[in-house]
């Protein structure tokens, strides 16, 4: 007698259905109930977000997105994770912003390499209205090459945010870094609610929306629930959350912090996963430092895009050759246009 073994087994299929439904029918997510996830035994909490991971997405899938810095160094800003605030002695300098063409290059080498999105970070803490002439030409070009668009930029007002949408850009990214009441031991030159105007202004332009955070700088798993819950809060939630593990830079005030549990940084995925059925949960900065293994479990966990290629923005991620070979052997496979 024969049998057949599935990916997806009916029952599992049929729960996985049921767990995501109801993730989607959750309206808000209070910080307690999200805490609650994080303290779930770490079999129990696996389990529930590749449910809703299948019921939303191919779970042997993966987005390839590759991010360059088109303009480096020089932030006036005070984030204490960052390499580019000019306050800090990193050995960062301040660069003007790219040319065209060589913005083009990275481009198609992305293309080349799989990547399906394109994001073009710049140290601003706001571009100013000139600053989005040479964005716009970015855009523009990077999006007659097939590629998803996407900028970092900063802070942007409503107009900026519909010229950008007007120059063809699918996503803008700004990030919520952390939880409201952590937020002030990592930033003071600008607050919250200066992030979630900007967010505002991006969703009124017509935008889509990356957003995300930062774990591992020295926050409670109470901050990361603050963080996840604002994520998941926000109406409507993000289309990309980028989940960033620190990356420590000499020289920046937050060099030398305890590190994160690995696995606490796979628990953080999963809640994404649970709380945001429906968005791309992306491994952003620090997967090298994490190793395959803490990777593999992360895809488990519900991950479904990556930040590719050798560098993010300043600061080192995996060889592209790694990441090639780690998916390949985890049966995943690229996203394709």
């Amino acid at each position: 007698m024969s049998s057949t073994i599935t990916s997806q087994p009916v029952a599992f299929h049929a729960a996985a259905k049921k767990v995501a439904a109801a993730a989607v029918a959750h309206e808000t997510w209070p910080v307690a109930e999200v805490v609650a996830l994080f303290e779930l035994p770490f079999n129990d909490l696996l389990f529930r977000s590749q449910q809703v991971h299948r019921a939303n997405f191919n779970a042997n899938e993966i987005e390839l997105a590759t991010l360059l810095s088109i303009k480096t160094g020089g932030c006036p800003e005070d984030c204490g994770y960052c390499p580019q605030a000019a306050r800090y002695d990193t050995g960062v300098t301040a660069q003007k912003i790219m040319p065209l063409d060589e913005v083009l290059a990275a481009a198609q080498a992305a293309k080349d390499q799989g990547a399906t999105r394109f994001c073009m970070g710049a140290a601003w803490r706001a571009p100013k209205d000139r600053d989005l002439d040479s964005v716009e030409e970015m855009v523009k070009a990077v999006k007659a090459m097939g590629l998803e668009t996407c900028a970092t930029l900063g802070m942007l007002e409503e107009q900026q945010a519909v010229r950008l949408k007007e120059a063809g850009l699918d996503f803008y990214n700004h990030n919520l870094d952390t939880a409201p009441e952590f937020y002030g031991d990592i930033i003071t030159t600008r607050d919250y609610q200066d992030r979630l105007d900007t967010l505002g202004a991006v969703r009124e332009a017509g935008l889509k929306v990356c957003c995300g955070g930062i774990v591992g700088m020295g926050e409670s798993q109470l901050s990361r629930a603050g963080l996840i819950a604002q994520l998941a809060n926000l109406n409507p939630y993000p289309e990309s959350v980028p989940i960033n593990h620190l990356v420590q830079v000499e020289g920046t005030p937050l060099y030398g912090q305890d590190g994160l549990d690995p696995l606490e940084f796979v628990r953080t995925i999963a809640v994404a996963r649970i709380t945001m059925p429906k968005a791309r949960v992306r491994l952003s900065a620090g997967r090298r430092q994490l190793g395959e293994g803490i990777q593999a479990l992360c895809y488990l966990a519900g991950a479904n895009s990556i930040f590719y290629g050798e560098k993010l923005l300043v600061t080192g991620n995996p060889e592209v050759e790694e990441d090639k070979s780690l998916l390949q052997r985890l049966g995943i496979h690229a996203k394709t246009a």
